[in-house]
């Protein structure tokens, strides 16, 4: 009993750990060599490890945008309240959101292997926050879960929605790529069959993107770290000047902060270092999938010789660059107008996360343009905007407000917003 204490708590009780066995046990089955074993194992432990450090970086951040714009729309006082935070909830759930991970990729494989829908689910990035954030549904739905109940659940959930949501997108898929080798695995697939909807029925497809000329002036906007350091930075600009203009009390907090440096300068440092956390997390979600869908995919081709990759986003933008600028503008119009509304409304500061509208509105603007032309691509943008705003209020106030909630301010996504009331009342069905 003793050993199994010990390796239930220093192996499966510790994410990093347990990722770093899986990738070692995929890479072993693979027959790969030493070095690349030592090489992959390795770089999975390290690169989860990365995320909680960026996590950090972009709460602290977040704990000044948020109390600004609150005094903004004259809403001092109002807050998220006690939560676990990110690196808490990994430190408890982690493994659970792992092991969940590995037994729905292999209900993905299966159901892949025995039914007519061929798709592996192979945007590992998305499987892990998409894993976390039912995780921090549920837990918050039902208070503390048992670990193998958890993980249950999440691998059902997950194993049919990796399956299922490529299936469901491959019509308009086959619309913009042109031919039928490749699939959509990812969680804007909600937004691309709403814009591709809303194009075909409001739209014009034969006024194309592609016949627009862009400047080369506005190719920065296809660079999500340069826009999400822009568009914050701005936001954090407009929110700091108001406040010191209107004299609130948070205007004297802010530039206590700021101490010997301006306030102005020290509120662009604050986006800066908002985009900068994003960066850290992306790069160690980079570190540990790069090993992981090798493993995961070398496994899933032998189980199911065929089968079509549902890939990630950035997979379409090739086939309409221009629609991919036109989705993030109106994605970008759409938050702008919907931070407004959010805070003068429901009280509620919406944080217009920049990785997630550029990546969701520019794969919204490629389907809506493959079926309503230029109208259909800002309509799909438009669209990110919405989901993604109105599901951040819902999933922040109401679903996730005690585990994770700020990290359904930035990492959570359309298709997590659509799906989190169906999580939350399943929790309440099953737990």
């Amino acid at each position: 009993m003793d050993v199994i204490f010990w390796i239930a708590t220093n192996i499966f009780g510790t994410p990093a750990i347990l990722l770093g066995f899986i990738v070692l046990a995929g890479l072993l089955l693979q027959k790969k060599s030493t070095s690349q074993v030592i090489s992959g194992t390795f770089k999975a432990t390290i690169g989860f490890l990365i995320i909680g450090a960026g996590s950090g970086v972009i709460v602290n951040a977040l704990n000044v945008f948020e109390p600004m714009w609150k005094e903004v729309f004259g809403l001092s006082g109002q807050s998220l309240g006690q939560f676990m935070g990110q690196e808490s909830f990994n430190a408890k759930y982690g493994s659970a959101v792992t092991l969940a991970m590995l037994v729905g990729f292999l209900i993905n494989v299966l159901l892949a292997r025995f039914t007519k829908f061929k798709y592996i689910y192979l945007t590992g990035h998305m499987m892990f926050w998409t894993a976390t954030v039912f995780a921090g549904i549920v837990v918050h739905t039902a208070g503390n879960v048992p670990i193998w109940k958890l993980v249950l659940f999440l691998s059902v959930i997950l194993g049919l929605y990796w399956t299922f949501q490529p299936a469901v997108t491959q019509p308009f898929m086959r619309k913009v790529t042109g031919n039928d080798n490749i699939a959509l695995g990812h969680t804007s697939a909600s937004v691309a069959l709403l814009g591709a909807l809303c194009g075909k029925w409001l739209g014009n497809k034969n006024n194309d993107s592609e016949k627009i000329k862009v400047p080369k002036g506005l190719e920065f906007l296809r660079d999500s770290n340069v826009i999400t350091a822009l568009s914050m930075g701005l936001l954090f600009l407009v929110g700091a000047i108001v406040i010191v203009m209107k004299g609130t009390p948070g205007a004297e907090e802010l530039i206590a902060k700021a101490g010997d440096q301006n306030f102005i300068i020290y509120s662009i440092i604050q986006s800066l270092t908002f985009a900068g956390g994003i960066a850290i997390v992306l790069m160690g979600v980079r570190m540990f999938i790069g090993e992981l869908v090798p493993a995961f995919n070398g496994i899933a081709t032998k189980i199911v010789p065929g089968a079509k990759p549902a890939l990630d986003s950035p997979v379409v933008y090739p086939y309409a660059p221009n629609a991919v600028i036109l989705g993030f503008i109106g994605a970008f119009a759409g938050a702008l107008i919907w931070l407004i509304v959010l805070g003068s409304t429901v009280a509620y500061i919406f944080v217009p996360t920049m990785i997630v509208l550029f990546f969701h509105g520019a794969t919204a603007g490629v389907f809506g343009n493959a079926t309503g032309g230029v109208r259909g691509a800002l309509m799909g943008g438009f669209i990110t905007a919405t989901v993604v705003a109105w599901g951040q209020f819902i999933m922040v106030r109401f679903l996730i407000a005690s585990t994770i909630p700020d990290t359904a301010m930035w990492a959570a996504d359309s298709d997590m917003f659509i799906l989190g009331p169906i999580i939350r009342f399943l929790s309440q069905l099953l737990f």
